[in-house]
């Protein structure tokens, strides 16, 4: 699809105009009006310390709702049925996207989870006397594995990509090292400082992680003679004042952002021959199930990710196959070959002898006469 010259598609242009339209300015004389009560919403939530990147994503769905209702006539949040908001989640289920592909259960899920919420709140303060939403059920999301998980020496292949000898790539051999010891998230390691950094002790310190939680953390020294030899060698000649501190830097001495690491970390990775969808993800996955494969237990990795529920560090359990794999080679019947025994080709090989007549009796035989 052709692109306008600021990057938007032909077709976001055309949504952004048909929500001009239908998505009018808050009217004061109309503070009931569906827009004037998600901006109240949206208040509600930010003001609950939610970030600013929920906000904007719970304003764009129950937002993309709204336009929907209106082009259908529906102006006011009274007007809003059961039937309605499960008309609205078949279109979900049967729209498509510009490469023809359907909406993901995930992202269904999500713009329905908003709605539920903004007539919840509706309904609690009043707006409503009952909740049109509180009897609709989300999508059953479906439970994925990685498309790819490194071993290690995939890793450290990796890891092998950036050429040392130069500035560029020091720091990268120095934020790979970090993300493979730590398994820290992009947009954790972009806000790392020099103050969260504890050399002595061997540990980094995560701050305001997802769910605005700190957390401190072990790195191995590996990665921190890494570190220790890029903050001397190389940082100080891509400082710009003033310094905020952060450990990694451009050669133009501003942060490093996750749309920049994920480029970054997604060359090496595909220079060394692997799919790099996922890239800074890859080393995440690779350290939790790697450490979970050499005996550490999941509460401990379950710390090391800053997952809240210990359900969603589960998911490495099933990854991690080769205790599984070790205790089927030692139960299973016919996990292995015996020392004696024939191959399945060999097997083959006599049972269709035996039938030609050809097996070792027929040959006995043959040889007696």
């Amino acid at each position: 699809m052709p692109k306008a010259k600021s990057g938007i598609s032909k077709r976001q242009l055309e949504a952004a105009e048909k929500r001009k339209k239908v998505w009018p300015f808050l009217d004061p004389l109309n503070p009931r009006g569906m827009p004037s009560l998600v901006a109240a919403w949206l208040d509600h939530i930010r003001v609950r310390g939610q970030s600013e990147r929920t906000v904007r994503s719970a304003q764009w769905c129950v937002s993309e709702f709204i336009v929907w209702c209106q082009e259908r006539d529906v102006l006011l949040a009274r007007d809003v049925t059961k039937p309605l908001i499960e008309r609205y989640q078949r279109m979900l289920f049967y729209a498509r996207k510009a490469d023809g592909t359907p909406l993901t259960l995930v992202t269904q899920a999500t713009r329905l989870n908003y709605i539920k919420q903004f007539f919840r709140w509706l309904t609690r303060e009043n707006y409503l006397l009952s909740n049109p939403a509180s009897g609709i059920e989300l999508p059953k999301v479906e439970k994925r594995l990685p498309r790819h998980i490194l071993t290690d020496s995939e890793a450290e292949n990796i890891l092998r990509q950036p050429d040392v000898n130069t500035a560029v790539g020091l720091r990268d051999r120095t934020l790979l090292e970090t993300l493979y010891s730590t398994g820290i998230r992009r947009s954790e390691l972009g806000r790392l400082r020099i103050q969260d950094l504890d050399l002595e002790r061997g540990t980094i310190i995560v701050r305001q992680g997802k769910g605005r939680k700190d957390r401190i953390i072990p790195i191995g020294e590996r990665a921190l003679a890494w570190l220790d030899r890029y903050i001397r060698e190389v940082r100080p000649a891509y400082i710009v004042e003033p310094d905020d501190g952060k450990v990694f830097l451009s050669h133009w001495g501003g942060p490093l952002s996750p749309r920049n690491l994920s480029s970054l970390v997604g060359r090496y990775v595909k220079a060394a021959g692997l799919p790099n969808a996922g890239a800074c993800h890859l080393f995440r996955h690779a350290m939790a199930t790697l450490m979970l494969e050499n005996g550490a237990d999941i509460r401990f990795i379950q710390a090391m990710l800053g997952h809240v529920k210990l359900t969603t560090t589960e998911i490495y359990t099933h990854i991690s196959i080769k205790k599984l794999k070790e205790i089927h080679t030692a139960t299973h019947p016919s996990a292995k070959l015996e020392p004696n025994r024939k191959s399945h080709e060999e097997e083959g090989e006599d049972l269709f002898d035996e039938i030609a007549g050809e097996g070792p009796e027929a040959r006995k035989d043959e040889n007696e006469v």
